[in-house]
Parts: C-alpha cells; structure tokens; sequence
C-alpha cells in the first residue's frame, strides 16, 4: 500500500533533520556533544529537541498502523475505505508532524494526534469486519 511507503519515507525525512538540527546547534556553540551522552540534557534548546520528539512519535503508534495494513495486504482485504482511512492517517500523521515542527499549537496538536488514533481504531474495525469468516 502506498500510504505504508509514504509514513516510512515521511518518517525517514523527519530522523534526517534529526542531527541536521543537533550539528547546526553544535556549531553554532549552542549545544555541547556531552548533551547528547544519554539522550538529550535539560540545555537542549527546543529546536533542536523537537525533531527527535516527533521522530519518537512516528515510532510510537505507527507501527499499529503498519500491522493493520499488513495485515490488510496479506489477508487481500484492502478495499477503498481501507485505502482511505490509510491515506487520512498519513496526512494526520503529516499534519501533526508538521505542527509540532511549526507553529506547535498544543490543542492543534493533540486535536490531529487523537483524530489519527481513531482512524487507526476504524481501520482495525474495518478490517475486522473485511476478514473472511
């Protein structure tokens, strides 16, 4: 399914600006390499944390998006509502990435996170009830 490769690329693309951020930080003299020794410290600007954080989000409940559509592939149950609930999960996802990384309105924010986790739940549904019996 192509909303599958389009999340793991979108993914990918996040982790990239990942050390993009930490070496403009780090020469720029903002961060030291021993704030990053166990994570990220407390002298960590925002910044430069925020791509790891919505990195770590796209690695949290993703991968139940993943098993739904593999599961969808494997079983030969994708239908155009499943194809449609795909593709709004990768623009919630998207949104909510782009959010974080922008303006990060809270409430935004966690409007577009719930909003994917329901679709997540409809499509775990939807595949339920597409499964031969």
């Amino acid at each position: 399914m192509w909303p599958v490769l389009a999340l793991i690329l979108w993914t990918f693309l996040v982790l990239l600006l990942v050390p993009v951020r930490r070496f403009r930080a780090a020469f720029a003299g903002r961060v030291a390499v021993s704030d990053f020794c166990q994570g990220e410290s407390a002298r960590v600007p925002s910044d430069v944390s925020l791509p790891n954080r919505v990195f770590m989000n796209l690695t949290e409940v993703p991968p139940l998006f993943y098993v739904v559509c593999v599961v969808y592939y494997v079983t030969a149950t994708v239908g155009p509502l499943a194809l449609g609930l795909a593709w709004l999960y990768v623009a919630l996802r998207l949104a909510h990435s782009l959010i974080y990384l922008g303006y990060n309105h809270v409430v935004h924010r966690f409007a577009v996170f719930a909003a994917s986790n329901f679709v997540v739940v409809a499509m775990v549904f939807e595949l339920a009830l597409s499964l031969p019996r």
